[in-house]
């Protein structure tokens, strides 16, 4: 489920936001991207939902009948500054070990 996960999530390099790094938890999934700040940020995150849920419930018959939604709607979108790129790929590594 993890692998395909991930795969689902490269929808971002439709919209210009090309994952940089990406790491999935039970309950949590964690990426960074270079996202192109004239796209809205909660369009990209709607889109990862929406397309992510709909594809893992068409593959997996179980998810629909035991889960109301797979994804809550609350979302955490944050900046990074002027931290580098390889910094911000070892926070989303180490959220696994977190």
């Amino acid at each position: 489920m993890e692998a395909r996960l991930k795969q689902i999530i490269q929808v971002c390099t439709e919209r210009d936001a090309p994952i940089a790094e990406l790491e999935t938890m039970p309950t949590t999934c964690t990426y960074s991207s270079p996202s192109n700040p004239q796209y809205g940020i909660h369009q990209l995150v709607e889109q990862i939902k929406a397309s992510s849920s709909r594809l893992l419930r068409e593959e997996h018959s179980y998810l629909r009948s035991k889960l109301p939604t797979l994804w809550t709607n609350p979302y955490l979108v944050a900046t990074v500054g002027r931290a580098t790129l390889e910094i911000v790929k070892r926070y989303v590594q180490n959220q696994r070990n977190a």
